[in-house]
């Protein structure tokens, strides 16, 4: 279903994969847009368990978007270092493929709110909760179930030239 990459040398695996995600502070999340053209926008994530979790309001383009359809895609930058002598970037790079669905359970909702707490504000646990429950009435919160998900890193990164 999900094409194969074509640079295989270049394919990172799983476990490189997982770590990029893990260490990147944000990603750009592509849904289905309006009128059929895809719609991609930059934010802060979680990653756990082959899930992504992240946040939004309850209203908007990405929630058009996720309600039209599931199905999204998702990437992150680790590096992209310009290499202007050598006309190329040294990079190293993650795309997931997953259905994103909205969490309408409470405590799945805490759950990914309280993963982003853990990534973006982990020694301000109770300031964090405040904030969750401030805002929990305005917020929505959505996991993404990663169905494939591949990472990729510069020739020169992979030959051990970079």
């Amino acid at each position: 279903m999900f094409r194969k990459m074509r640079r295989k040398k270049q394919l990172l695996s799983e476990a490189e994969t997982i770590a990029i995600l893990q260490g990147c502070t944000s990603g750009v999340l592509a849904v289905s847009g309006d009128d059929e053209y895809p719609y991609a926008v930059p934010l802060s994530y979680a990653y756990e368990d082959r899930k992504l979790y992240f946040h939004f309001a309850k209203a908007g383009y990405k929630l058009d978007g996720l309600t039209r359809n599931p199905k999204v895609s998702f990437c992150v930058i680790a590096a992209d270092e310009v290499q202007p002598k050598a006309i190329t970037t040294h990079y190293r790079s993650a795309i997931v493929f997953g259905r994103a669905r909205i969490l309408t359970d409470d405590a799945e909702k805490r759950h990914a709110l309280e993963c982003l707490l853990e990534k973006y504000a982990s020694g301000y646990p109770a300031e964090g909760q405040a904030e969750i429950a401030r805002e929990w009435k305005k917020v929505l919160a959505a996991e993404v179930r990663i169905e494939h998900m591949t990472g990729k890193a510069a020739i020169e990164i992979v030959d051990g030239k970079a």
